[in-house]
């Protein structure tokens, strides 16, 4: 290669040329160096990379201690029983607050019910409806009939307090008695003159919106506790018949050993044999329903005398429409628990005979609740007779006064 100047050819020397390229190689060189440099250290972060989970992490744990199947198994279990108990204990809870709200529910649909069908209300639940109805410890029912004015006369003047006694019963002891009684088929008739007469007198009647008779029984039972439950707000509910005799401070004192319980059915539980046979006492016409001839009745309170639990009687007010009706009226009310979760408790004081059966037990120190004879399936000719045996069997006057609920 050569440069002209002034006309004259001169050489250009071949390592002027290499030492420019060269410098243009390292500055390139550099620059690509820089550049792959820089592609190699720097590590982009992936999209979508999660981080480590805690089971992700237990479970590479479980690989780097060998993967041992043993461990991973236990470990599981007890995620699974921790998993198994918080839902149990969930469900516990819910099924109680659920009951409760069913319960509550089921009392006012109840009490609304009565409201508009226009069945008579307690000046408690008047009084007290907008600030919470009072709590009673019992409402006993002494259930009568039309024919049986000297039966409530008896029992009158034996452990059925009177007056101001009978207030100050309710007021301190918490402790409602009523003669419970329907209407005659004549609404208005001479029949229903004569109960209100006797009302007026003494005011201790519980009218029920049910016609009166011996095979209406079962209905005028659902119908008690349907009604007694919406007037009164109580723990126990008892229907005793009015030829029985009863130690008040006795059963109350029996009753709240059982208070804590949700659903209690108490009385003296029987089986007796189902009577198809047409025409005989306590003939049942849908004995087929309880298998062959000759079985016997589920077990069941006998009908003199029993109690059950308020969520019990508001169970009996809510669904009174659908309980089905037998013959004798004490089966029907087992017929109606028997399918539930109830609990049968079966106390032999509320059937005690009467002397000297009664006055041997009051003398060792076990007072019977309540005496009667099986024979008569009440005390035969109350009337006459229970004064008797309130002398030789009652309480006492002062153990009633005296006794704490």
């Amino acid at each position: 290669m050569s440069w002209k100047s002034r006309g004259e050819v001169v050489p250009v020397p071949r390592s002027f040329m290499s030492q420019k390229w060269m410098i243009f190689l390292c500055i390139g060189s550099f620059c690509a160096g820089m550049f792959f440099t820089n592609r190699m250290w720097t590590i982009p972060e992936p999209k979508g990379l999660a981080r480590t989970t805690a089971m992700e992490a237990e479970q590479l744990n479980l690989v780097s201690e060998g993967c041992n199947s043993r461990i991973l198994q236990e470990k599981e279990v007890k995620r699974e029983i921790k998993g198994d108990f918080k839902t149990q204990k969930s469900i516990q809870n819910l099924d109680k607050t659920i009951s409760n709200l069913e319960l509550e529910l089921a009392s006012a649909k109840a009490t609304q019910e009565s409201l508009k069908s226009g069945a008579p209300v307690s000046e408690d639940f008047k009084t007290n409806e907008s600030s919470g109805r009072r709590r009673y410890l019992m409402v006993i029912g002494i259930n009568t009939a039309f024919s049986s004015r000297k039966r409530r006369d008896s029992i009158r003047a034996t452990w059925m307090p009177q007056g101001e006694k009978r207030k100050k019963l309710e007021e301190e002891k918490g402790i409602i008695i009523r003669f419970v009684i329907g209407h005659g088929a004549t609404t208005g008739g001479i029949l229903d003159r004569a109960i209100e007469a006797e009302d007026s007198k003494h005011g201790d009647f519980l009218r029920l919106d049910h016609v009166e008779g011996y095979l209406e029984l079962s209905a005028k039972t659902k119908t008690y506790f349907a009604t007694a439950v919406n007037m009164w707000d109580a723990d126990f509910y008892i229907k005793v018949d009015d030829d029985v005799h009863v130690n008040i401070a006795t059963l109350g004192e029996t009753l709240v050993r059982h208070r804590t319980k949700p659903r209690v059915y108490i009385g003296c539980m029987k089986s007796g044999p189902v009577l198809s046979q047409k025409g005989v006492r306590y003939h049942e016409p849908e004995f087929w329903k309880f298998g062959e001839t000759g079985n016997k009745y589920f077990r069941h309170a006998t009908g003199q005398l029993y109690a059950v639990s308020k969520d019990l009687a508001t169970y009996i007010a809510t669904n009174k429409n659908v309980l089905h009706k037998y013959a004798n009226e004490d089966v029907s009310l087992g017929a109606w628990f028997i399918g539930l979760d109830v609990e049968h408790i079966d106390d032999r004081r509320l059937c005690c005979g009467t002397p000297p059966d009664c006055e041997w037990k009051a003398q060792a120190g076990n007072v019977c609740v309540a005496s009667f004879d099986w024979t008569c399936s009440g005390i035969c000719r109350s009337h006459e007779r229970i004064k008797e045996v309130h002398k030789k069997c009652g309480e006492g006057e002062k153990a009633l006064w005296d006794a704490s609920f």
